[in-house]
């Protein structure tokens, strides 16, 4: 097992932004991906398998819900600091921070902006301690970039609902304790649904052959004449526009946690190309290396701007969901291009369980498209420098 070397890139001094604060919540999550996530987490993708022991880790360090207020068990830290952490699991590996960006964006936080007093009550402070997890369900077999088009729905059958349908891609499914899922009613509006295991009808499937994210567990939700209790729905907001403000949040933590697989990325061919003598020297002494070693921290450098910055303007609540998209889409093709560059760096070693680059491309393959595609990204910012919405 190899020892976690990890030191962090911070080319244009970027703590000097941070407070005190800022820096003991990423330093605990820091030292707690290397003791607790390096030395596991290559067995456990190359095995398939999420690591469950860790959700209480997870919690520890405040991974769950950091932002949702002490009252419902959260940590009522800012924006920056989810995103801080964000940074710090998915240096670990992106498969652990999408389980608890799920478990925060897409769980926590329609509960906490969506739901009752009463829901949030009972579940956030479970789900803040990972005593439970969630999950997410939107994306469906025949609806993925076009959510609206879903045809998952419930009826009104007295004092409960009926709901039908089945959701695909869902990260934690698997194991998740509730889902948060999103239905048409009987007149075609999106509503929010708290749907909790154990319900009759209702089965979460996994999803198996994943060639990324393989230390994450994904499957499906079935709901098959499901009774959901009147009071399981989330009355805070209807419409689409309620799942694509949790997708929002998603998608800011994201902005922030590749980032972190690219400096792992980078710290590792770093490294590498000091240690690594051919022709009588280290590699980082040929030009070549040394292009694509500065062209890496350029781009981090430039993504770790685009991020504190729209953090800022996430904690004073004037963050756009086209500024969220852009930082989303920059940050990703960053990440994903440094991991190609840096497996290329270590040849074939680059390929191997021992180094983390081939892990990281890998899963950066689905991050590229999960919360909403690259594609869709770029139409969405196209749509609002033009005022031309193109994927309609």
């Amino acid at each position: 097992m190899k020892p976690d070397l990890f030191e962090a890139p911070d080319y244009y001094n970027l703590d000097d932004l941070l407070s005190e604060e800022h820096k003991l919540v990423r330093d605990a999550a820091r030292q707690w991906v290397k003791r607790d996530i390096s030395p596991i987490i290559e067995e456990y993708a190359q095995k398939a398998e999420f690591p469950e022991q860790i959700i209480g880790g997870l919690a520890e360090i405040g991974a769950f819900g950091p932002y949702i207020p002490e009252e419902y068990g959260g940590a009522g830290l800012d924006q920056i600091s989810y995103g801080l952490i964000m940074q710090e699991i998915e240096r670990g590996d992106s498969g652990v921070r999408s389980t608890a960006s799920v478990q925060s964006s897409l769980v926590m936080y329609p509960i906490f902006a969506y739901g009752t007093e009463e829901q949030r009550k009972k579940y956030l402070p479970k789900l803040a301690m990972g005593e439970w997890m969630g999950c997410f369900g939107l994306t469906e077999p025949n609806h993925g970039s076009n959510p609206g088009g879903m045809e998952t729905k419930f009826k009104d059958a007295g004092d409960h609902y009926i709901l039908n349908g089945a959701k695909l891609w869902i990260s934690n499914s698997p194991f998740a304790d509730v889902a948060v899922v999103w239905a048409k009613n009987e007149e075609g509006r999106i509503h929010g649904l708290i749907v909790e295991r154990g319900m009759e009808g209702f089965s979460t499937p996994e999803t198996h052959n994943k060639w990324s994210l393989r230390a994450s567990a994904t499957g499906e939700l079935i709901f098959d004449d499901v009774k959901v209790p009147k009071e399981n729905l989330l009355p805070g907001k209807s419409g689409l526009g309620a799942p694509l403000g949790c997708l929002d949040s998603a998608r800011y933590g994201i902005a922030w946690g590749a980032i972190g697989a690219a400096m792992d990325c980078y710290d590792t061919a770093l490294r590498y190309a000091k240690e690594r003598v051919q022709f009588g020297k280290p590699i980082a002494a040929y030009q070549l290396q040394q292009k694509k070693l500065a062209e890496m921290i350029t781009e981090i450098t430039k993504a770790q701007l685009l991020a504190f910055r729209l953090g800022q303007l996430k904690n004073e609540g004037k963050a756009s969901t086209a500024q969220i998209s852009m930082a989303k889409r920059n940050n990703v093709e960053m990440a994903i291009k440094i991991a190609r560059e840096a497996r290329q760096m270590l040849g074939g070693m680059g390929i191997t369980g021992e180094y983390s680059i081939m892990r990281h491309m890998m899963n950066l393959e689905s991050v590229i498209t999960y919360e909403g595609t690259h594609d869709i990204h770029l139409l969405i910012t196209g749509a609002d420098i033009t005022g031309i919405p193109a994927f309609k």
